[in-house]
């Protein structure tokens, strides 16, 4: 089910149909994300990534400096961990990758009706409960998930950086980058065109103009993924003129070098803590993907 970055500009959620035949499974207990016991290594089938992703949660303390409207972590259950082990991720991820090669996911409770081609690893994702780059031990994690990978046994897999790009001038994440491959990957949010905008969704310290300029300064040296959501607050869709907004600073950031092979835009695929956040339906989503091609010449899907 994997597709290669082509011309081609989809206008319905990649990977739509295979994924809904996966919702059964979502409806047995598979959850947006399932630890199966572990402290920091989960499982999840993603949308973006286009089948299964594990994930590192690089912030069991739930630390983040953003507060966005549409966040589906509840900071206020109790917090087992306060800093990342190396060596028990290193551990659980060698479990959960055995999993993927022996067809033992398969046989776990709530994945019996994923479809087969869904099962497929297509990335391990550092990610979490807060913001990757704020994890004060950064490299020892990104070194122990490069270790498991170099050991015999498993076949390569892609590392992918999810990150609100908040921390990507910190000299310790420019460090752990370094340890990457060009086959790695990195995808950077970016949900406004605007400070007030940001203000509203993202609702951070940190300026805009901090998240552009860090984005920029690694997508002139290596390509960077946008992610981009956008949802219903209180009822109401982003305004035309943010998208617009939006749209403009993508155009900005290819003009000044940037290498953005793909803008995802999608939507609050998991319930969000605040009620006042709601699903964009797939026709606005498809709006403002035309948008982002239309004024940026960049290419935009819909997951």
């Amino acid at each position: 089910m994997e597709t290669q970055p082509t011309g081609r500009q989809t206008e319905r959620p990649t990977g739509e149909g295979s994924l809904t035949r996966a919702s059964s499974a979502s409806a047995a207990g598979v959850g947006p994300r399932e630890f199966f016991h572990n402290r920091f290594v989960y499982a999840v089938i993603s949308q973006r990534a286009r089948g299964l992703s594990i994930g590192v949660n690089l912030n069991p303390d739930r630390e983040c400096n953003f507060d966005c409207v549409y966040c589906e972590v509840d900071r206020a259950r109790p917090i087992r961990d306060r800093i990342v082990d190396p060596a028990v991720v290193a551990a659980e991820l060698k479990e959960m990758l055995g999993l993927v090669e022996n067809g033992g996911f398969g046989r776990l409770r709530g994945y019996e009706a994923v479809p087969p081609e869904l099962l497929v690893l297509k990335e391990v994702a550092l990610s979490g409960d807060g913001e990757p780059t704020l994890c004060p031990n950064f490299v020892e994690v990104v070194e122990a998930v490069i270790h498991v990978r170099a050991q015999a046994g498993f076949p390569f897999f892609k590392i992918v950086l999810i990150t609100n790009g908040t921390g990507l001038d910190r000299p310790e994440v420019q460090a752990g980058l370094k340890l990457l491959t060009l086959r790695d990957e990195v995808w950077a949010k970016v949900d406004a065109g605007t400070q007030a905008f940001m203000d509203q969704i993202n609702r951070s310290s940190v300026p805009l103009r901090q998240v552009l300029d860090n984005i920029l300064a690694l997508a002139r040296a290596r390509p960077v993924v946008i992610q981009s959501l956008f949802a219903l607050v209180d009822g109401h869709p982003p305004p035309p003129n943010e998208i617009e907004e939006y749209a403009l600073r993508l155009r900005e950031l290819k003009e000044a070098g940037a290498q953005i092979p793909l803008v995802q835009v999608y939507s609050a695929h998991r319930p969000a803590v605040r009620k006042s956040c709601d699903h964009l339906p797939l026709r606005s989503l498809s709006q403002i993907a035309r948008r982002v091609r239309d004024v940026s010449g960049l290419r935009a899907e819909v997951f």
